[in-house]
Order: C-alpha cells, then structure tokens, then sequence
C-alpha cells in the first residue's frame, strides 16, 4: 500500500506538470506569441543547454550564499525557540517583537542593510537569516507546546530535571515541527539569495535574472526560474530525506493513518 501511495504521490505532480508544459507549448505554437513575451517550453530548453555553463556557475554562488544564510537562521531559529520555550518571561516581550520583523518588506530594507554593512556577504546573508529563523522558531515553539501532557506529568512524577525532561520528551516531540519549519525556511532561503543578489552581486541567479530581464532575453528568465525552482526542490528533498532518518517513527505513523483511511 505504502508502495502505491508513494508512486501516485510522485505521478500525480509529474502528470500535472507535464499536462502545463503542453498546454503552455500548444498555446505558444498556436497563437504565434513572440518569444520575447512568452517563450514556449521548447525554446526555454534549448536556450537552458545552450547557456547551461553560465548558469550552473551563476547557480552555484546562489546556492553557496543560500546555504551559509539558511545554516544561520537555522540556528538563530533553533536558539530563540528553546530559550524563549524555557524562558516564558521573555517570549511574552519577545514574541511579538518576531512577529513584528516578518512585516517588514525585505525590498525596503534591502538598501538599508546595504547602506549600513556594504556590497559584501554582510547583507545578503543577513536577508536570507531574516527570512528563514522564523518558520524555524515558529514551529518549533508549537512543537514544545504540544508535548503530551500525560508523559510530561509522568516523567515529574518519577523525579526528571527539567534537563531530561526537555532533552528526553520536549525535544524529540517536537522534531516534527522543527522539520516542517525547516522545510519551508530551505526553500525561502534561495529566494531570499535570490533577492539579496538584487542588491548589487556580481554574480548569481539574481544577477543573471536582472540582466537577462533588462535585456528582454525572456527565455533566460526562465531559465533562471526553473534553475531556482529546482535548487529550491532539491534542498527540499534533502531536508525530506534527512526527517525520515532522524524521525523515521513519525512517517511511519504518518503512512499507518494513511493505510487506515
């Protein structure tokens, strides 16, 4: 069953996917559309194996500037969840104020943090950790919120410090969240690479985008697109095969429930 699932799980998206690449070619091929305006899948292709050793080369500095911000936020993310979960005091001064910095447009803070730390890394790696602790800190906060209060209880009964008790109950019942917030800041952190990249990098998608745009070079634009879709895939997948090793209880008993219905 579980075999099945799997299978229609990888079909079912690729089917949809391949029925959007023909529709979008039989639109381009039957109403003629400029390929400035919209090229069709096909052009894209040849364009992308065309321009492939560019854009791996533009690819890898986004992905290098992505990983160093997303390991980052990471651990911003991690520290301020536990402290704030071990600290009640201060996550009622200090939630708020995590809330309050995912509402600030990271376009107008952009210059900002350019003005004030330079055309270096300093900046871009600063929007990518902005972007990414929160879903991280998020979700691992409510993770430590739902853990069993029946366990909870025992294990004070039976005399465990609150360093067991977070290490050895708190910790691995929250792992889950952890992964799902940990998921979602992957694939912010290459699109946060991707616009600190507009501020003024020599290299990457980003620039690569920029000057493809400017050049109304529309079919490099994708390129760059589906560049930056797949590398935001990948990191993805990674992440997916890195929870089902370190928690391979949790999608057991995801596909057990699976099984039932």
């Amino acid at each position: 069953m579980m075999k099945r699932l799997f299978s229609w799980n990888i079909v079912a998206p690729v089917s949809v996917i391949i029925l959007i690449l023909a529709v979008w070619q039989l639109a381009a091929s039957l109403f003629d559309i400029p390929s400035w305006m919209l090229p069709s899948p096909v052009q894209i292709v040849e364009e992308g194996m065309q321009i492939y050793p560019r854009v791996l080369d533009h690819s890898l500095s986004t992905v290098l500037i992505a990983l160093g911000g997303f390991a980052i936020g990471a651990s911003v993310g991690i520290i301020l969840a536990v402290g704030l979960h071990l600290i009640p005091q201060v996550r009622q001064a200090v939630y708020p104020l995590m809330v309050l910095s995912q509402n600030i447009p990271i376009i107008a803070l952009a210059p900002l943090l350019v003005l004030w730390f330079g055309f270096g890394a300093l900046p871009k790696i600063l929007i990518i950790t902005l972007v990414c602790f929160f879903p991280i800190a998020v979700s691992l906060i409510d993770g430590f919120r739902q853990t069993n209060p029946a366990l909870l209880n025992y294990m004070r009964m039976i005399g465990a410090n609150r360093r067991q008790i977070f290490f050895k109950l708190e910790w691995p019942s929250a792992l889950p969240y952890f992964f799902s917030g940990l998921k979602i800041s992957a694939t912010y952190s290459v699109m946060g690479a991707v616009i600190a990249e507009w501020l003024g990098a020599q290299k990457g998608l980003g620039v690569f985008m920029t000057v493809a745009s400017s050049a109304f070079r529309t079919d490099q634009v994708f390129v760059s697109i589906f560049a930056i879709m797949l590398i935001s895939m990948i990191l993805f997948g990674f992440i997916l095969l890195l929870e089902k090793w370190m928690i391979p209880w949790n999608t057991e008993t995801k596909g057990s429930e699976r099984d039932d219905g």
